[in-house]
């Protein structure tokens, strides 16, 4: 009996998936992407010939986008045709990278340090743009959690994972430090330490150094004091919480140092917008690599697309 094709590959319904796909294709800086990673890939002399630069790069960029791993990315490319057609490597019978193909391909970035340069080339592009001003800079910090487990090969937890307290709440992990730009909150700076760090101890290294003006919350009292602290700089820190439970609305001094930290509050809300989407739209809540370079890598990268997400209705020209 002939075998019926089971017409995967013909679907041509709107899926988000495939409408959020669409829409990176367009305003995914490819040709400047692919210049900056060609010079570093190897010439395959010997073997099988190596894929292009940029269906690995798309590759990358999916692993990114769907939380994937590299395993989890070799089966996808094989199940989802949607997958196969963004990368641009045909059909079923065609050659398809493996998970050693894509764990290469990302040490290749690790190794020359190129994600820090994919989240300049996307930034000079916002730059370009008109998107990415220079004036002020809002910093802030997340944790990002780690296995805890010792139940591993090593026999041991990261020890360049640390714990972090927040509240009465421990956490095992890294930090995560941004500075984003104070008007579109597309972040331009991207710093990974051990949980363990204070955040004010990085807070002058998030600055690019032309703005004027820097916002942070009661978490950074002091980081103008410090001896890495910018000249020129401003820095707008939020008052402790209890200093402004305190404040007696009554008076009209006190009611106006409230309403100058309810500005504040408004301003560095555009902190939270990139930390949402590398979150809760991309997944990325938990390290993936362990030590603090690889896992540094992958939040350039994500914040990279974070800020190509963020920009899209502008980039294309569509409607808000």
């Amino acid at each position: 009996m002939k075998q019926q094709s089971l017409g995967l590959g013909h679907s041509n319904k709107r899926t988000r998936r495939r409408e959020f796909l669409g829409e990176m294709e367009r305003v995914v800086p490819w040709a400047e992407l692919v210049a900056l990673v060609s010079p570093y890939m190897p010439e395959g002399r010997r073997g099988q010939p190596p894929f292009a630069v940029e269906p690995m790069l798309r590759i990358h960029f999916m692993q990114q986008w769907f939380n994937l791993s590299d395993p989890a990315m070799e089966d996808a490319l094989h199940d989802v045709p949607l997958f196969r057609d963004f990368a641009g490597l045909g059909g079923w019978d065609d050659r398809l990278p493996d998970e050693s193909t894509i764990l290469r391909f990302r040490h290749l970035l690790e190794q020359h340090k190129l994600a820090p340069q994919i989240l300049q080339t996307v930034n000079d592009l916002l730059s370009a743009k008109g998107l990415l001003l220079k004036s002020g800079t809002v910093v802030d910090a997340t944790l990002i959690a780690a296995p805890s487990s010792t139940k591993n090969a090593s026999g041991e937890r990261d020890p360049e994972m640390k714990q972090s307290k927040k509240g009465n709440q421990w956490y095992f992990g890294m930090k995560c430090h941004i500075g984003v730009d104070a008007d579109s909150g597309l972040a331009h700076t991207v710093r990974g330490t051990a949980g363990s760090v204070n955040d004010v101890v990085e807070a002058n290294s998030l600055l690019h150094g032309q703005e004027t003006e820097a916002w942070a919350d009661a978490g950074y009292q002091g980081a103008h004091k410090r001896p890495d602290a910018k000249a020129g700089v401003n820095w707008n820190v939020a008052m402790r919480p209890g200093q402004r439970k305190a404040l007696d609305t009554s008076d009209p001094r006190q009611r106006l140092s409230d309403e100058i930290e309810r500005i504040k509050a408004r301003i560095r809300a555009k902190v939270e917008h990139p930390l949402r989407v590398v979150k809760r739209q991309f997944g990325h809540v938990k390290v993936r690599y362990r030590g603090l370079a690889k896992n540094t890598a992958q939040l350039h990268t994500l914040f990279a697309l974070a800020n190509l997400w963020m920009a899209k209705r502008k980039l294309v020209g569509a409607p808000a």
